[in-house]
């Protein structure tokens, strides 16, 4: 148990460096496109492949890594 105590400082901090840049990595195309007058909704949708997937599956699975090690450290105090 206290090496789950010892580690998860550093568990959280390298899960947050790698949810902050998965989510600085992803594309903001509506946020442009509706700049631009393009967010009227005659867009067509967009399915996610190749890298724009693995981004988006990544910044979610990072996400949720991260509230649970978050739920352990209360629990552990």
């Amino acid at each position: 148990m206290t090496i789950i105590v010892n580690s998860l400082p550093y568990i959280q901090i390298i899960l947050s460096i790698i949810l902050t840049v998965a989510i600085l990595l992803q594309q903001s195309g509506a946020g442009a496109g509706g700049a631009f007058g393009g967010g009227d909704g005659s867009a067509m949708y967009n399915t996610r492949r190749g890298f724009e997937k693995f981004l988006f599956v990544t910044t979610i699975v990072t996400a949720i890594l991260f509230a649970v090690s978050a739920f352990i450290a209360i629990l552990v105090k």
